[in-house]
């Protein structure tokens, strides 16, 4: 088997706690990563828990983009894959990063079918 694709696995502690409590904040960011493979994203699915924390997907062609949030732990966990060749995992995890103001991120490469 061949590679068949590339995931990015993502512990991002010390975030901005605000942020990760914003369900429509947290939807527009997810969108933005997916765009980077110049399409649109073609679905998604985001649940906000009581009293806090918000679970969240979105779906391109090539690619999906999920989170978890811990917004009291100011901890986000999330997972980019992409079998898109055009796809640049360092820039999106990157921009996600930057948009959750993680002071101290951790990211894991793993290659898909490989």
């Amino acid at each position: 088997m061949h590679n068949l694709g590339k995931q990015y696995i993502l512990d991002l502690k010390d975030c901005d706690h605000q942020v990760l409590d914003d369900l429509e904040f947290l939807k527009t960011a997810l969108s933005a990563v997916v765009q980077q493979t110049q399409e649109e994203p073609i679905g998604e699915s985001f649940h906000k828990f009581t009293p806090q924390g918000v679970s969240g997907l979105v779906l391109g062609n090539g690619a999906h983009v999920c989170i978890h949030t811990w917004p009291e732990y100011n901890y986000a966990a999330m997972d980019i894959f992409t079998h898109n060749e055009s796809f640049d995992l360092d820039a999106a995890s990157k921009l996600i990063i930057d948009k959750l103001g993680s002071q101290n991120p951790s990211v894991t490469e793993l290659e898909r079918g490989a």
